[in-house]
């Protein structure tokens, strides 16, 4: 019976995280569709601006804007790794060390000094276990991060880069691809890079700034190049546009983590309550199996103990 009882006192203990893991795997697939439709909203306006800038340098014979600027060789280097606050996301987080990880020792064979900035508390957890040293650390960001609070830490690597503090800003998070794909990686938002921008996206565009200015471009046919017309002159158009991209592009980076978390945490928990399914299918079989065994040892016993009366 001690048996029995010791199968019975498991499996309710394993009924019960399957509870806490279902709990977390809606939670997480609640947070997923909120944080795609945020992503989806930020790709649009991304992309977009994304074009304009792209478009906008590639019809001026000279583009002219520190953030534009490439520096030969890089000496100094930012390294920006994007983790989450919470952990049973399976392999979210460790893909992301990974990828940082390799950025960071890459930066050092060439000789970059490189500096890095860790967001959520895992990335932290990690970088002190390995010892890698780290120059900042953010924790506010949680699974639904604002403008506001990507827009100073994009102020700030703005100000580091036009005063030649760093000579590129790299990104390590997961980019969201589709939802049964995500991809840790590495970018690189600065320096931007105009001509990559203007082969992303189509040579007509038409953008008004809030300082009030604002290009525009003919339609134009196949194979030949955009007609623009400046108003009240490119440098300041690009002076409004340039900064908006980059702050959108690193925005876009924290949103794209902020899904693929949920997403892991959602594959991770799914797994986890049918693992606790299985296991309580083969607890319930032991169950049977203990159970049977006691009651025919207790009939065998009855059976001999009437026997040895007779």
């Amino acid at each position: 019976m001690a048996k029995a009882r010791a199968i019975v006192k498991r499996r309710k203990s394993v009924q019960n995280i399957r509870k806490i893991t279902r709990t977390m795997e809606l939670i997480a697939s609640a947070r997923f569709r909120k944080a795609l439709q945020r992503a989806v909203e930020a790709e649009a306006f991304t992309r977009k601006i994304a074009e304009i800038v792209g478009d906008l340098g590639g019809a001026a014979t000279e583009v002219s804007h520190p953030l534009l600027e490439v520096r030969e060789p890089v000496r100094r280097a930012r390294l920006v790794v994007i983790t989450s606050n919470r952990g049973l996301a399976g392999g979210y987080n460790g893909n992301v060390f990974r990828a940082g990880a390799r950025r960071y020792q890459e930066n050092t064979t060439d000789g970059i000094g490189t500096l890095i900035d860790v967001v959520g508390k895992r990335g932290v957890g990690f970088m002190k276990f390995r010892g890698y040293p780290m120059s900042n650390v953010f924790l506010q960001f949680d699974d639904r991060p604002t403008y506001e609070q990507v827009n100073e830490l994009a102020t700030e690597y703005e100000r580091q880069y036009v005063a030649g503090e760093i000579d590129r800003l790299d990104v390590a998070y997961t980019r969201f691809i589709t939802a049964a794909r995500q991809e840790a990686t590495v970018t690189s938002l600065l320096p931007m890079r105009a001509a990559s921008l203007a082969e992303s996206g189509p040579s007509l565009a038409r953008a008004k700034g809030g300082g009030g200015g604002s290009a525009a471009a003919a339609p134009q046919r196949r194979g030949e190049p955009a007609s623009y017309e400046f108003y009240p002159d490119r440098r300041s158009i690009l002076d409004e546009l340039v900064p908006i991209s980059f702050r959108v592009q690193l925005f876009k980076c924290f949103l794209d983590a902020a899904v693929s978390e949920q997403i892991a945490r959602m594959v991770a928990m799914k797994g986890a309550t049918e693992n606790a399914d299985e296991m309580i299918r083969s607890l319930t079989l032991q169950y049977n199996r203990a159970r049977q065994s006691q009651i025919t040892r207790e009939l065998a016993e009855i059976i001999g103990g009437s026997a040895a009366l007779e």
